[in-house]
């Protein structure tokens, strides 16, 4: 079991994030204790999209490429419609997803982020949750779908939108508590 106050999370993003998607989880993670990074494309700066147009930048500590997943005690993926969007595309941070899913790491994703848990085939028979436009996507995947604020399956988070972050940072704190996730391979 790992304290959420000496945990090691890992927030994966790049231009386009939801802002309170990312900045909500990083703000209340930090605050509990965890020590919080961002590694996305490139090393550059990352701009968010909030209220229909961009809004701030983050900076990031590191690029996909220099993910060690053993360094992680969870995985966390904003939404926004730009930003998994993008991620979706690139191979190395689907392999970013698919090697914290292997090793049985905690993987949360909100609301278009699932769209990189549908991208890693990490969804087939599982429950699972997300923005209401891209239910059908989880559906085809195999995903069972729930309109509820947070849905997690042996270690896999997801919640539907910015309404739900409270309840998605909790559940985050609770099982990066609980430890390492066995699951079979979806």
């Amino acid at each position: 079991m790992t304290s959420i106050s000496s945990a090691r999370i890992l927030i994966l993003a790049t231009d386009g994030y939801e802002r309170s998607e990312l900045r909500v989880p990083l703000e209340q993670l930090k605050g509990k204790g965890a020590t919080v990074s961002i590694a996305s494309l490139k090393m550059e700066p990352i701009k968010s999209w909030d209220d229909k147009n961009w809004g701030d930048t983050v900076d990031v500590d590191l690029t996909v490429g220099e993910v060690d997943v053993a360094d992680y005690d969870a995985l966390v993926l904003p939404g926004g419609q730009i930003n998994p969007d993008i991620l979706r595309k690139e191979k190395a941070a689907v392999d970013v997803v698919r090697n914290f899913l292997s090793a049985g790491k905690v993987v949360a994703a909100i609301c278009h982020g699932p769209w990189l848990l549908v991208e890693a085939d990490a969804l087939k028979g599982r429950k699972a949750t997300s923005f209401a436009s891209i239910k059908t996507d989880l559906k085809n995947a195999g995903a069972d779908w729930r309109d509820e604020e947070v849905v997690t399956d042996k270690g896999i988070i997801t919640s539907r939108s910015p309404e739900d972050l409270n309840a998605f940072v909790a559940k985050i704190v609770e099982e990066v508590e609980e430890g390492r996730h066995d699951r079979q391979a979806a």
